[in-house]
């Protein structure tokens, strides 16, 4: 193909990360019906890459914030690899990788040394990339998963590519994103299911989140996952590698695991040998198809990058760190549990970052209970925003205004019904005391008043009325219901139901 600079056509959306998970799926022995799936299975998910949130490049001075731009706007003579340029670590991403290897409870070691990673491909200005490699930024460390912890076997930074643009008989490049800093993550072999598997990117993500040092959203590219798949009968070494590319979610990673670990079973099945290749995922189809063979490990040509010597990492400096590391999820979520809020919502209120932080500005102010909040949160909130398709922070909603309206529900002062129809107008805002005061829309308590209105309904309403003397309480509804319409839904219903069963003589 003929490479040319990618000039003049719409912007195609920079690819800012990569991750790349590897399923060891083990199989129960040979029986003559064919194989089974069982639950014997071993995962392993490594060179999970994350796009670092920085003002400019890992080795230059180039701005990082490339998304959307022109191409080949954001270029240098270090990022374009040109004669003479050298690079410069930058002090920002280093610290990025420091914050992620201790909240993960990584060895740091006392000094940084980058390697060059030699191949060719044609978005890899210099033919090679500035990584690590037998001395990564950490080494160990986990992250809790359910009732376990996936444990971390190393992970380190290094530098992206540039992004191509392949047509018909030419390949365009953009070269905007090349030298991003990236981290890289490696895992130990924990995971067990591609369920598993999908949640602990989004647990990857959310923790790069809370730390500030990565978006980490799929649908920008800031978190990708190229995922491979081993598959194995119990008890035999382990199977033929076969890696996954340019998955563009977590979804897609679920699904391409689950349909890859079906076609290696058949070639088993049928007595032949998986052959080692690199994958592509057809999301329309769900299934996977050949792109290249893979590379080994000596085919990089590791050797230390003559033009960065080790950078000295003093222990004050991460201890300095290690102090400015924000409460982690598993953290809020153990606090959130203690504070008497459910275990499971819980868990996605603290693993949500900006349900999280606002979770955490509104139970301050005391105007709500803690699972009240977060019922609305999780159910009232998290619908209205689907429906708009907005998130959290795009709206005007402020702690303040969702606690005091929840506070107006569960003092009795407004019904569910009066409260679920203020939100959207909260969402923009408004004060929902001010809203029940201006409309009159406080819960009708009256007594007096409300007999009235239950023997209007009863007498509007023989029928069902004679059903619940009759035994058939479900009939009560419909009496319920006539007399919130006549309230205009301000009264509460307990209190109508206790008024109509008295006016029935039903005990």
């Amino acid at each position: 193909p003929i490479y040319r600079l990618y000039h003049g056509i719409p912007q195609i959306q920079a690819l800012q990360a990569r991750s790349s998970i590897q399923f060891l799926h083990q199989i129960p022995a040979y029986k003559p019906l064919g194989f089974r799936f069982g639950r014997s299975q071993s995962f392993d998910c490594h060179e999970v890459q994350l796009h670092l949130k920085t003002r400019t490049k890992m080795f230059c001075g180039c701005r990082a914030d490339y998304f959307g731009a022109e191409p080949n706007t954001h270029t240098c003579p270090v990022c374009l690899g040109l004669p003479g340029a050298l690079p410069v670590p930058n002090r920002v991403a280093v610290e990025h990788g420091l914050r992620l290897a201790l909240a993960l409870g990584a060895e740091v070691p006392e000094r940084l040394v980058f390697h060059r990673k030699n191949y060719f491909y044609p978005d890899l200005p210099k033919n090679y990339q500035i990584s690590q490699y037998d001395l990564p930024l950490g080494r160990g460390g986990s992250l809790p998963l359910g009732e376990r912890r996936v444990r971390i076997k190393r992970l380190h930074l290094e530098e992206d590519a540039g992004k191509s643009l392949h047509l018909e008989g030419r390949t365009l490049l953009d070269l905007n994103r090349a030298g991003s800093p990236l981290i890289e993550l490696v895992t130990e072999p924990d995971l067990k299911t591609p369920e598993e598997a999908r949640l602990f990117l989004q647990r990857i993500q959310a923790l790069v989140q809370t730390l500030g040092i990565s978006d980490a959203s799929p649908e920008e590219g800031k978190l990708r996952a190229d995922v491979n798949v081993s598959v194995r009968r119990v008890g035999e070494p382990l199977g033929t590698k076969v890696e996954i590319k340019n998955l563009n979610s977590f979804k897609s990673v679920q699904r391409a695991l689950e349909y890859e670990i079906r076609r290696q079973t058949e070639i088993l099945r049928r007595g032949e040998k998986v052959k080692q290749a690199t994958m592509g995922f057809e999301e329309g189809s769900g299934k996977t198809y050949p792109m290249r063979t893979k590379e080994e490990e000596a085919d990089y040509r590791y050797f230390p990058e003559p033009d960065l010597p080790p950078v000295a990492i003093p222990r004050d400096w991460l201890e300095e760190v290690r102090r400015s590391l924000p409460e982690l999820p598993w953290e809020k979520e153990a606090r959130y549990r203690a504070l008497g809020i459910k275990e499971k919502d819980a868990e996605v209120l603290a693993y949500t970052p900006s349900l999280a932080r606002f979770l955490d500005q509104a139970l301050p102010l005391g105007l709500a209970s803690p699972q009240a909040l977060a019922n609305w949160l999780l159910a009232d909130v998290a619908g209205l925003l689907h429906e708009r398709g907005l998130r959290l922070e795009e709206t005007r909603l402020s702690p303040e205004g969702l606690a005091r309206l929840v506070g107006l529900f569960e003092r009795g002062e407004v019904t569910s019904r009066v409260a679920k129809s203020l939100l959207p107008e909260v969402l923009e805002g408004q004060d929902p005391e001010a809203l029940v005061r201006e409309r009159g829309l406080k819960v009708v308590a009256d007594e007096g008043a409300l007999k009235a209105l239950v023997a209007e309904a009863i007498a509007a309403m023989p029928e069902a009325a004679e059903s619940v003397r009759q035994g058939k309480v479900k009939a009560l509804d419909a009496l319920v219901g006539q007399v919130m319409r006549k309230t205009r839904g301000q009264a509460r219903p307990d209190l109508v139901r206790r008024l109509l069963l008295e006016a029935l003589g039903v005990g």
